[in-house]
């Protein structure tokens, strides 16, 4: 699958957030097959770290079956990651990053910091962003619309 395939997946995902903002992820491993997915479920699960970025590293973690490596597999998701998700995509070892929207104001690969492609980490995954760019902005700002209004 390339790219774009990916972050549809992550898209998918996070049309089922719910209350939360609709962010998606999904971790493909290394030969392009589907390992896991997650949406946003800070609201569901009240847990500050329940990013998809961050459920979707957990569930591929666990059908992986290298520990909590993921050397080889790639990371979709919907919008930057922040710097909390940045810096767990570094230490899961994902050899690849994609995502949609750009994050100007929190994002962390490549917008506000740069994490992931720190020369000082001993972990650089390679960084795609604006896949489906306007797709994925689009679920965003229909979120935040429809929350204003109320």
């Amino acid at each position: 699958m390339d790219a774009a395939s990916f972050v549809r997946v992550a898209i998918e995902a996070a049309r089922e957030s719910g209350d939360d903002v609709p962010i998606g992820a999904a971790v493909f491993a290394p030969d392009g097959s589907f390992l896991a997915r997650a949406h946003n479920a800070r609201e569901e699960l009240g847990d500050p770290t329940a990013h998809a970025e961050i459920l979707a590293l957990r569930a591929a973690a666990r059908a992986f079956g290298d520990g909590w490596r993921l050397d080889g597999c790639t990371l979709a998701v919907t919008v930057e990651p922040c710097t909390m998700c940045a810096g767990a995509l570094v230490l899961a070892r994902v050899a690849k990053v994609v995502f949609g929207a750009w994050e100007p104001r929190t994002g962390a690969v490549g917008s506000l910091w740069d994490v992931v492609r720190d020369r000082r980490l001993n972990h650089r995954p390679e960084v795609v962003g604006g896949i489906l760019e306007n797709e994925c902005a689009e679920l965003l700002e229909a979120f935040f619309a429809s929350h204003r209004e109320v």
